[in-house]
């Protein structure tokens, strides 16, 4: 394997870890939703500009629809949330594979390979199976919400593979101003604990932040089927974290449609390796 094929794969292991802790964060704040969404993003882009140090945000059209595209993930997501089950939102969003197959054949020119589409299959099977004691009916809207999250996360590959020579770390610091500036007339609701602040402070920093700074470093290494596919470990993990602050274990369902998750990426990535 590449060299710098192999430490983008650490990159997007290490980004799935600290977005995994997002679900578990976010219920701990107690505020309003689309706040929770503006101030974490506001927090994200500040971690972002000290990385960035000077940051040349040229206007492009392919990074500005990139940026609006990462701003509407992470506004339909948080929306989803609200609308419909935690459950429902995570699995439709993770739709994204297939999303990224299609665009991938129309905007990127690249062929639909066999072995992607049976991954595809094998982790759309295995996340119902995870998911499948949770899942209800939900509501249409927030459905159909949670469907746009994952066409939005498809997007954001697609343009980040885009981007010729500029940083992709401008343009998810560019989609957080703007989830951030979206997000503003929410902040006047309610004023949140100092706990919630602390938590609000990890969820920036370190699931958005960081993580999207190892996403963006990745990413030009990397095919966008594995862009999309590796990052699926993030649900996987919300379990474990958990399992180990509540003790709640997840059931028999749950192990097997991990397995199956985790069984097809590495073969996956094994075979292509060969």
């Amino acid at each position: 394997m590449e060299k710098h094929q192999k430490k983008a794969i650490l990159y997007l292991i290490t980004a799935s870890i600290l977005w995994s802790i997002g679900g578990l964060f976010i219920k701990l704040v107690n505020w309003n939703p689309m706040a929770i969404a503006g101030a974490r993003s506001g927090i994200a882009a500040i971690v972002m500009l000290l990385y960035l140090k000077k940051p040349v945000i040229r206007l492009g059209k392919i990074k500005l629809l990139g940026a609006c595209t990462y701003a509407s993930l992470l506004i339909f997501f948080v929306t989803a949330n609200k609308l419909t089950t935690s459950a429902n939102a995570i699995l439709l969003q993770f739709t994204a594979p297939i999303w990224v197959v299609l665009f991938s054949k129309f905007f990127l020119n690249e062929k639909i390979k066999k072995h992607d589409l049976s991954t595809i299959v094998l982790v759309m099977l295995g996340m119902i199976l995870f998911f499948i004691g949770d899942l209800r009916g939900g509501t249409f809207i927030g459905n159909f919400i949670a469907i746009l999250s994952g066409i939005s996360m498809a997007g954001m590959v697609i343009f980040l593979k885009l981007l010729d020579d500029d940083s992709p770390v401008e343009m998810t610091f560019l989609g957080n101003i703007i989830t951030f500036i979206i997000a503003i007339p929410f902040f006047f609701h309610s004023v949140p604990n100092l706990n919630s602040i602390l938590y609000l402070l990890i969820l920036g920093i370190f699931q958005l932040g960081i993580s999207y700074i190892f996403y963006n470093l990745a990413i030009k290494h990397v095919s966008p089927i594995e862009a999309i596919l590796i990052p699926v470990l993030e649900p996987l993990l919300n379990p474990i974290w958990v399992f180990l602050f509540t003790g709640e274990s997840p059931g028999t369902y749950a192990f097997i449609g991990g397995a199956i998750v985790l069984i097809a990426i590495s073969t996956r990535e094994l075979c292509i390796k060969k």
